[in-house]
């Protein structure tokens, strides 16, 4: 019997993407849009619940007769910390406000937090484990961070899962496609250590599988996993996987010292505060930028879940690839 599924953030990369999948498995689907988002959706059989976070009345709607909610909404890019708040912890606060007055019989709260609200691991092979102690580096990774403490100490009795993906890409994201549009003209701008640093990284397909997976089993009731490929890479291996796909020689290297790129996101980030719109890069992104392994462990979600990121770095690219060149955007 088909289930009733609410997904925020439904209008970004990834929500497409998961819509897509639960279409596929016949699941109704409603979505919560911000009164400001787009008109709506031309596929038929979605629901459309328009609230604001801080509408009770709005949420309770948005909320009611789902049997499961996958919270993917979020901000990623703020001036301060303050915006990362209102973004991504004072959304996930009213919404358990919501489903408890509103829906307490929901089966399953599925909040997507972030490789962030961990931090980097000290080592770039095993990364870091849901056991190890958070140790964010940026204000975006401290407020996802929160964001799943006020889910630990607030959701009761409500059953909750996290998950925290790395780093992901596929048709219709537009950061990693920065990547790739550098590679095709024949260049390849990184900061920090570029050498030594390694990163997990997620074909978006399989994401939306595990967050499913997750949102479904019984045994992660209460329990936070990484999903995220069988393996970190290296830039290396990412440029040789993309190889075939964009077709480019030669490349061109250009490697940013750390101090640089501090320097840069802190001249970048105080035009922001004047401005009050985010910059490509401030002071916190920087953090981010140099940190040598944005490496995490799939074991648990191997062992409990029965999944796996079963694309491979160059199926991945290369699909993703296609993608972007059908849409003219490479």
């Amino acid at each position: 019997m088909s289930e009733k599924v609410l997904v925020t953030g439904s209008t970004g990369f990834i929500g497409a993407r998961l819509l897509r999948l639960l279409d596929a498995e016949g699941d109704r689907v409603k979505v919560l849009l911000r009164p400001e988002s787009a008109p709506g959706f031309p596929e038929s059989g979605i629901e459309v619940v328009r609230a604001s976070y801080d509408d009770p009345e709005a949420l309770a709607s948005a909320v009611s007769g789902v049997d499961r909610i996958v919270h993917l909404a979020g901000v990623t890019k703020a001036v301060d910390s303050a915006g990362y708040e209102a973004g991504n912890v004072k959304p996930v606060q009213n919404l358990l406000t919501a489903v408890k007055a509103s829906n307490p019989s929901l089966k399953r709260l599925i909040l997507v937090s972030s490789l962030a609200a961990a931090g980097p691991a000290s080592e770039g092979l095993r990364g870091v484990s849901e056991s190890d102690e958070p140790k964010p580096v940026s204000a975006y990774g401290r407020s996802k961070l929160q964001a799943e403490r006020l889910v630990l100490e607030r959701s009761a009795p409500i059953p909750f899962t996290i998950v925290r993906p790395p780093a992901v890409y596929g048709p219709g994201d537009r950061d990693v496609l920065q990547v790739f549009q550098m590679l095709g003209k024949g260049m390849l701008l990184s900061a920090g250590n570029a050498a030594k640093q390694r990163f997990s990284m997620i074909y978006v397909d399989d994401l939306v599988r595990g967050i499913m997976a997750a949102a479904r089993s019984q045994e992660a009731a209460g329990r936070t996993y990484y999903l995220t490929s069988h393996q970190s890479w290296s830039w290396e291996e990412v440029i040789e996987a993309a190889r075939p796909a964009i077709g480019f020689g030669n490349l061109m290297r250009i490697t940013l010292p750390a101090p640089f790129v501090h320097l840069l996101g802190t001249l970048a980030g105080a035009v922001g505060s004047v401005t009050g719109k985010p910059t490509l890069i401030n002071r916190d992104k920087a953090r981010e930028l140099v940190q040598d392994y944005w490496v995490c462990d799939p074991d648990r979600a191997e062992t409990e879940l029965g999944f796996t990121a079963g694309t491979t770095l160059s199926e991945g690219i290369g699909m993703t690839i296609d993608w972007y060149r059908s849409r003219g955007w490479m």
